[in-house]
């Protein structure tokens, strides 16, 4: 490990085991959870209900001094529910701004699959380019803004798919999956009075986020590393069975996650494994197959996982 970077290695880690000490069986999902965070990307956790998904967006919040809030996205939800609505002021006869939700420093978009695309498109913007526009006047969000959003897979009743372009503006999608018995077990004996949740404390301010941050742009990524990654996103406009590869914007998150996972493992360097452990949650719900590929199941994930068979990994 370099000097200088061991403090903020143990600001990551003390969230990390925080977050550790309520949700089991979900280190994965933490790492890759810390990675976006920390790189100024948003997150869509996508799994059966029941999982976790709420909760671990939750503990992330809670282990921050950060202002935290919820929007529980429904059918009759609408863009200004979201990003909020101008008032008439009687007494002074003129329009006042009431921000709504979407101005807070962690936002969780629980189930956002279940409203609207004109409502979700209300994100857009905000997570794009971390402004949103109402009413022709700009309001600029934090500058720790980041959403974690939450769906159902779109086989359940009663969702709508995200488009491709709100699809692109979430640095990683990945699922928790069902946990092992003994974690299982494990969630039963830790539940059975009370939620660990509630109990959680918060162990890492704004302004050590903010410098953990700052760190993650001086972790070395080598000029063999960088054209690795390229390759990788650029072999997904090439394949035959995809019909739409990665954009640009795909390798850019690949590079600072991978920084910022580097950094977590306490390293100042990046690393191929990395690379490799990323690339999946990374750019695979950026891709759009091809008619062949979805007809005989074939899955992104299967397609990242031969491309990263056969791009030689630099030594």
């Amino acid at each position: 490990m370099g000097k200088g970077f061991s403090t903020e290695t143990d600001i990551m880690q003390r969230i990390e085991s925080n977050i550790e000490s309520v949700i089991r069986g979900d280190d994965v999902g933490i790492r890759h959870l810390l990675a976006a965070f920390f790189t100024g990307g948003h997150v869509l956790l996508e799994d059966v209900p029941g999982t976790g998904k709420t909760t671990l967006a939750k503990c992330l919040a809670a282990s921050i001094t950060a202002d935290f809030k919820r929007i529980q996205f429904t059918p009759d939800l609408l863009p200004t529910d979201i990003l909020g609505v101008s008032i008439f002021n009687q007494n002074s006869q003129e329009f006042s701004f009431r921000k709504g939700p979407i101005f807070a420093q962690i936002l969780l978009a629980d189930e956002i699959n279940r409203a609207s695309p004109r409502t979700q498109s209300a994100l857009l913007e905000a997570m794009g380019e971390h402004q949103v526009s109402i009413d022709g006047d700009r309001y600029d969000m934090d500058e720790l803004f980041f959403v974690i959003a939450t769906q159902n897979p779109i086989e359940f009743h009663g969702t709508y798919p995200l488009p491709e372009a709100q699809m692109d503006r979430f640095a990683m999608r990945f699922s928790l999956g069902y946990v092992s018995q003994e974690d299982e077990l494990a969630i039963l004996d830790a539940q059975q009075f009370d939620h660990p949740l509630n109990s959680l404390k918060a162990c890492v301010t704004v302004t050590e986020v903010l410098k953990v941050k700052r760190a993650i742009t001086e972790i070395r990524i080598s000029t063999e590393l960088k054209k690795y990654l390229v390759s990788l996103v650029a072999a997904t406009r090439t394949h035959q069975n995809i019909q739409m590869g990665a954009s640009t914007r795909a390798g850019l998150v690949l590079m600072k996650t991978s920084q910022a996972l580097s950094l977590l493992d306490g390293y100042d360097f990046v690393r191929p494994e990395v690379i490799q452990e990323l690339a999946v949650p990374v750019i695979a719900h950026r891709l759009a197959l091809g008619t062949d590929a979805r007809y005989s199941g074939t899955t992104a994930v299967d397609l990242i996982e031969e491309i990263l068979q056969q791009i030689e990994v630099p030594v």
